[in-house]
């Protein structure tokens, strides 16, 4: 059986797991997350726990337990305490600004980039080149964090554009004649 999926999940106070046809809800504080349970896992609810099985001792079911464990923690950790991304601005006049939910970006090209958060996902800008992400689901806030890197990413030589504030760019010899 999965190491991860051995494991189980111990139900901070405040947070509520409800398993009907097939979707394990989580609901907490910050609000309510949800998601598809396989077939292949058998999904239980004792003492305050969730435990994860394979059903039927199935290799399919015992990847899927470790997955599917790992996933349901970063559920229960997004509904306490929420989960952000910081990302920084490295370059001459390249800019960020946060308005409701969309963010407009200054990144050295001949017009603005305006990028919309998605539904769950927020944008703060503390100063003008450094954006923090937050969410309650992990894969959403990293994918808009990575969206909003790929519009410009860390060049090699001088280390200009958006990159994660714990990033750390190898920056290259110029060539020599």
């Amino acid at each position: 059986m999965s190491r991860v999926g051995k494991n189980p999940i111990t139900l901070p106070k405040g947070v509520e797991v409800t398993l009907a046809g097939g979707v394990l809800s989580v609901k907490g504080p910050l609000g309510t997350l949800s998601q598809a349970l396989s077939r292949h896992v058998e999904v239980r609810q004792e003492n305050g726990q969730l435990l994860f099985e394979p059903a039927a001792g199935s290799d399919e079911g015992n990847a899927m337990s470790g997955t599917l464990r790992a996933i349901t923690a970063n559920m229960v950790a997004g509904v306490t305490k929420g989960f952000e991304r910081k990302l920084n601005l490295v370059g001459v006049g390249y800019r960020a600004q946060a308005q409701g939910d969309k963010l407009n970006l200054s990144l050295g090209f001949s017009h603005p980039v305006v990028h919309q958060m998605p539904t769950g996902v927020k944008v703060e800008t503390p100063t003008q080149t450094e954006i923090v992400i937050k969410g309650l689901d992990k894969q959403q806030v990293g994918q808009v964090a990575a969206e909003v890197r790929a519009y410009r990413p860390p060049e090699p030589y001088k280390g200009k554009g958006v990159r994660y504030s714990d990033e750390v760019v190898t920056l290259k010899e110029t060539k020599k004649k």
